[in-house]
């Protein structure tokens, strides 16, 4: 870059003329003169500042009291009324846009707030209203309109006859302006249902013929959007007689427009129309209309496309085979509007398309997938356009995907049952079916529209009752693991994680169902990223859902609880909220197991969590599961019982036996040897003492009561209450969850209903108590044969 003293000089010019031209800064404080004419007396009332600020206020000023009219209606209805409103209406003459829209909703809230009553409001507003309803502005007139339409709707009708229709018999004419014209259509449109038939042949229907014929073609389009409420209002004879021959002769109108306000008015009453009316006028304008739309302006396809399938709906059962099948090709025209041809290059009847057409042609197309469903009236001639649905699915635009999936499902079952609602199990068989709903998907979720792709995940889930399993498992199951693990939109992970899991359900193959599961467990349970493992407890949370609840336990119980050692506190935090569902997966006794792995783990998150967050939802969680019920499996229960019950009685068989096999012999040994002893009585009664306490201690054994809210278990009904929870926490530092077994344990009464069987250890006890008896006895017995020997050898 050259320096020079001469460039260096002409750089200074520069940023001087860059200087001068430089615009000045709108400064943001206001000057003293303009905070004064703002300031106002803060003594002063509601209403006196109003009507302060409306007579020598700025616009901005008048407007917000304008706005602020429905709360100054509310809180002093009448002084509002006096010395307000009419400020309001000077003001209104010479107000700018913005006042006038904002007055249109201020008085439109009045009326619909009902805070003054419906014939003052007539009184004071109603003239207001109809003064600045031919406002130059357009917006503004509109605003008006609106608020008088439903002004319509609440005033009496002789309120409205004086004070609306009879000024409307001059307004409507064609001496006025074209925009007294247009409001004079929209109010009688407003005004056909609000009196009977009579007065609407008699007064209104005269000035409705004569705005059909209006010279204007922008009237005659909107008398002919009025039509359908007139008819209404009128009846199905009149319709008959005066406002199909209007509409028929709109229908041919030199003005495009005007056609296709008929056409839109036609489709909308077809229901009012009998079948010769529907055969013999409509249906000839219908295919007049069709055929010439072209040739016309791409607007009149758009809205053809739309009513479609309305007209189809109304005219079914009217048309000829050749009808049939000469509409079914329109559509099919419709459907691929814009789109390259098969041979790959374009139509050579169209043109180069602009922006705008592209815009249009889109639209038709979105349209026609709107109206997709209406293939249902072709029955089993269904299979004729499937490929033009596939030619949808695989649309550029996501406009016409998004029309399209809303109905998915309902337009993929009435192909695979061929036209027909016979909910049979067949399976769809369509060339390039599948490849296009792949590619429909890969093409959403390279998009930015991932509401489109959220739920064009959660309307694949009816594909299992569309296609076979094995096409699923290799097309689409694993494609929506995928998305679970990489995508980065939380609604669209949890639509593909809950698809996968319809999936699964409807898999009957072991080992894919296996697969399915271990990479379920170990990319997202066991995942490097927290976040995949919280999308695992969002995809367990769908199968507690969909599953039964001994799948969940089998396969996911474990792999959940497993989460309470997450280093993360927000998969922890997770796991909490989640753990009572997890528990009502539980049946006692078949998952006693578990529960006890349940209680370990939620001991362990209060003693060892150091997260006051967490810990504070592992709190309330324990307080909701030990108030939470655990279903019982009464099956199972019974059988336990009855094995209890067996073993029980084994016990007591070889107990029996082995006393009465000790005492058969004490017998035998007591009549063969003859023992006479000083003392021996007293020996007799301490050994029935010593007998007599050692039956009553091995009874204490025997008879130990279980916890009194599980004494009666065999009782209760199908749920049972667990109280195994307990948290005692001081201060959050020392916590203990107590968990007892004995919770869990069943028993069975005897047949005099005063005790229970005694435990294995009590049995062994009980046991070792009567041996020890008996080995007494027999060392006695020697003790006295030895010391008769030693005498009579004396």
């Amino acid at each position: 870059m050259d320096f020079s003293q001469s460039n260096l000089f002409g750089y200074i010019e520069d940023l001087q003329e860059l200087t001068i031209i430089e615009r000045p800064v709108r400064r943001s404080l206001k000057t003293p003169e303009e905070i004064e004419r703002l300031t106002v007396d803060e003594e002063l009332s509601d209403i006196e500042r109003a009507v302060f600020l409306l007579s020598s206020g700025q616009d901005i000023q008048g407007t917000s009291v304008v706005a602020n009219l429905p709360f100054l209606v509310r809180q002093n209805p009448a002084e509002t009324l006096r010395r307000v409103l009419p400020k309001i209406r000077e003001v209104l003459h010479v107000a700018g846009v913005e006042m006038q829209l904002t007055a249109a909703v201020s008085f439109l809230t009045v009326l619909q707030e009902e805070s003054v009553s419906i014939h003052t409001y007539s009184h004071s507003f109603l003239h207001i209203i109809l003064q600045n309803l031919e406002h130059r502005d357009a917006g503004v007139s509109n605003a008006w309109l609106e608020t008088l339409l439903a002004v319509i709707e609440a005033l009496p009708k002789e309120t409205v006859r004086h004070e609306i229709l009879n000024p409307l018999v001059s307004k409507a004419q064609l001496s006025q302006t074209l925009q007294s014209r247009l409001i004079s259509c929209k109010i009688m449109g407003k005004l056909a249902n609000k009196f009977e038939s009579h007065i609407i042949k008699r007064e209104i229907l005269p000035l409705v013929k004569s705005l059909c014929h209006d010279v204007e073609y922008e009237v005659r389009a909107c008398i002919c959007q009025q039509l359908e409420h007139i008819a209404q209002g009128v009846g199905t004879e009149l319709t008959k007689t005066v406002v199909l021959p209007e509409l028929v002769e709109l229908a041919r109108d030199e003005s495009s427009t005007v056609r296709l306000a008929a056409f839109e008015t036609l489709v909308n009453l077809l229901d009012m129309f009998d079948a010769d009316d529907r055969s013999q006028t409509v249906l000839p304008l219908v295919k007049s209309f069709c055929e010439k739309s072209f040739k016309a302006d791409e607007s009149i396809l758009v809205s053809l496309s739309f009513h479609l399938g309305k007209l189809c709906n109304g005219l079914y059962g009217i048309f000829t085979p050749e009808q049939h099948l000469r509409f079914l090709e329109f559509y099919k025209k419709l459907s691929t509007l814009g789109l390259q041809q098969e041979n790959g290059h374009n139509d050579n009847q169209l043109q180069l398309q602009t922006l705008e057409q592209e815009k249009k042609y889109i639209s038709v197309r979105k349209n026609c997938a709107y109206n997709f469903p209406v293939a249902k009236l072709l029955n089993s001639g269904v299979c004729t356009i499937h490929k033009e649905l596939v030619a949808l699915l695989q649309d550029e635009s996501l406009e016409v995907l998004d029309a399209l999936v809303g109905h998915l499902p309902e337009i993929l079952e009435l192909m695979a049952n061929g036209g027909e609602n016979s909910g049979s199990e067949s399976k769809l068989s369509i060339p390039d079916l599948i490849p296009a709903l792949t590619a429909a998907e890969q093409r959403a979720a390279t998009s930015l529209k991932w509401r489109t792709h959220e739920k064009l995940l959660q309307k694949y889930a009816c594909l299992p009752h569309i296609i076979s399993s094995d096409q699923i498992y290799y097309r689409f199951l694993h494609r929506m693991l995928t998305i679970i693990l990489t995508n980065n939109v939380l609604p669209v992970q949890k639509a593909a994680a809950r698809t996968l899991c319809v999936y699964l359900r409807y898999n009957r193959k072991q080992e894919q169902r296996h697969e399915v599961i271990q990479k379920l467990i170990e990319q997202l349970g066991q995942g490097k990223s927290y976040w995949n493992r919280l999308r695992f407890l969002d995809t367990c949370e769908f199968i507690m859902e969909l599953f039964s609840k001994s799948f969940f336990c089998k396969y996911f119980f474990l792999p959940v609880l497993e989460l309470t050692h997450d280093p993360v506190a927000n998969v922890r935090m997770k796991l909490c909220y989640l753990l009572p569902k997890v528990k009502s997966t539980l049946k006692i006794p078949t998952d006693k197991h578990l529960l006890q792995q349940l209680e370990l783990c939620i001991r362990k998150l209060l003693c060892q969590e150091k997260d006051k967050d967490v810990l504070s939802i592992v709190k309330r969680t324990v307080l909701e599961l030990d108030r939470m019920e655990i279903s019982v499996d009464a099956e199972q229960l019974e059988k336990e019982k009855q094995q209890n019950e067996g073993r029980s009685t084994n016990i007591n068989d070889k107990m029996f036996d082995k006393k009465r096999r000790d005492s058969k012999t004490s017998s035998v040994l007591t009549k063969s040897i003859t023992v006479s002893v000083p003392g021996s009585s007293s020996g007799t009664s301490t050994g029935k003492e010593d007998k007599k306490s050692k039956l009553v201690r091995s009874q204490s054994f025997s008879t130990q009561a279980l916890h009194p809210k599980y004494s009666n278990i065999d009782k209760c009904p199908n749920k049972i209450s667990n109280t195994g929870y307990t948290a005692i926490s001081g201060m959050g530092k020392s916590c203990m969850l107590s968990f007892s077994d004995d919770s869990l344990r069943t028993h069975s009464t005897g047949h005099s209903g005063n005790g229970t069987l005694p435990s294995s250890a009590d049995s062994r006890g009980l046991f070792n108590s009567a041996d020890q008896k008996n080995n007494g006895n027999k060392e006695s017995q020697s003790r006295r044969m030895s010391i008769k020997n030693r005498k009579s050898n004396a």
